[in-house]
């Protein structure tokens, strides 16, 4: 119930509450002000100057007492707003069973929130707004200058000046806090979202040469991490060429259509012939059904309907990867979860009411709170074959079955260089066997 009407409140906010009605009627006068000057300038004749001021009087009366009108609605529905707000969380219904207040878990890590505002921030692109956010999250000391460090999100490292005086321990402290943000000023790290969405961009535009060259240029990477975006963002390019001037909207040369996909892969498709080389087949047996593809065998392959979506968005993915960053930002995980998780916790609240419970737990929510796929983390792996939990120097690894297990289960089941999956009959390399980050 207190969600639809916080609904109904910000419905009402929105239709009434709208500086854009302000800013028209300042328009308005700007209008009335820019054509009194235009006649005055014409008329070039005091008398005719003097009534053209007084018409001018009553007119920018009224607007400027719309403007102030306009203002005083938008400030009146945000105030109306704010005390929804306060009775739906704080206000009347405060009930015995509330969330406990005595203790804020994040009140001792204030750099930690702002570390995750900023890199938000600069996930979206808005450097401005994070590198001043940035410079006023900071601390304000007197003489005192950051240290220097490697940034921990750039692949380079990024020196800042350092202070020619000895560091006491205020000025330690003051450099500890500061390090966490200023890593975020790193220009190497600015450079590297703007390049990404410089590449995204493009993806929209269906335009996969900057992507692939990027790919191309992190060849090593992508492939030590297993991704086969590679590959993925050529195969594209082929079926983009192969649907010909009349879809893809290039130019109609030799490098376009047909004959330019088979040119493309050609002199793109050999080095993914050991991993791919199946898929590569399929996509040049289809210049035989080139006629007549919807009815093709590989009508599939080439329905690119979300083709470009989902490999912008493993670029992305693959892209925060080698930043050592998730593909989402915890910020817009973490407020979106909450969000997710409130009406069940308004609910839960609401249901111990009665009871007059109280809240228990003190690190955990006191219910399962249902949330998607995509943001379930499971952090604890433990080995089927030792039933030990994982550890840093224990990590889970992934064999060629696909199956999991320990590290060390694996070195005891392995004779030299091969093992043998203990729930099913394949057998693998060791060097073939991949390490798991959960």
């Amino acid at each position: 119930m207190a969600m639809l009407a916080l609904e109904k409140e910000l419905e009402k906010l929105t239709k009434t509450a709208r500086l854009s009605n302000a800013l028209a009627d300042v328009d308005k006068i700007i209008d009335m002000l820019t054509t009194a000057r235009e006649e005055v300038e014409s008329a070039n004749d005091p008398h005719a100057t003097s009534i053209t001021l007084t018409k001018l009087q009553n007119p920018i009366q009224k607007g400027l007492e719309a403007v102030n009108e306009d203002i005083r609605s938008v400030y009146k529905g945000q105030s109306k707003f704010a005390k929804a707000l306060d009775r739906a969380f704080t206000g009347e219904k405060v009930i015995k069973g509330g969330l406990p207040e005595d203790h804020d878990p994040m009140a001792e890590h204030p750099t930690l929130i702002n570390r995750a505002i900023a890199m938000h921030l600069l996930r979206e692109g808005q450097f401005g707004a994070a590198s001043t956010f940035i410079k006023e999250a900071q601390p304000q000391q007197p003489d005192t200058s950051i240290s220097r460090l490697q940034s921990q999100l750039s692949p380079s490292a990024v020196e800042f000046p350092e202070s020619p005086r000895s560091a006491t321990p205020t000025d330690t402290h003051v450099a500890d806090v500061d390090d966490e943000l200023s890593t975020l000023q790193s220009e190497a790290l600015q450079s590297s979202f703007a390049d990404m969405y410089s590449i995204l961009s493009a993806l929209k535009q269906h335009n996969l040469i900057p992507a692939i060259e990027w790919a191309r240029s992190n060849a090593l990477e992508l492939e030590a991490r297993g991704s086969n975006l590679e590959f993925e963002l050529c195969k594209l390019q082929f079926i983009w060429l192969f649907k010909g001037p009349s879809v893809n909207g290039l130019p109609d040369t030799e490098q376009n259509g047909r004959q330019g996909a088979l040119q493309y892969a050609r002199e793109n498709f050999g080095r993914f012939q050991y991993r791919h080389l199946r898929e590569i087949q399929r996509l040049s047996c289809a210049m035989v059904y080139a006629s007549n593809l919807p009815s093709s065998p590989y009508r599939s392959i080439f329905d690119i309907t979300i083709a470009f979506d989902e490999v912008a968005a493993s670029f992305t993915r693959e892209f925060c990867s080698l930043l050592g960053l998730s593909a989402e930002s915890p910020l817009y995980v973490a407020a979106t979860a909450g969000a997710i998780a409130l009406p069940q916790l308004m609910k839960f609240l609401n249901a111990v009411k009665g009871k007059g419970t109280e809240w228990t737990t003190s690190q955990e929510m006191a219910f399962e709170t249902p949330l998607p796929k995509s943001m379930i983390y499971h952090s604890i792996f433990v080995c089927p074959v030792s039933k030990e939990q994982s550890t840093v120097d224990n990590p889970p690894v992934l064999i060629e079955c696909g199956h999991v297990l320990a590290k060390e289960s694996l070195q005891k089941l392995s004779k030299g260089s091969r093992y043998k999956c203990p729930y099913c009959p394949q057998e693998g390399m060791v060097k073939n066997v991949k390490e798991i980050i959960l």
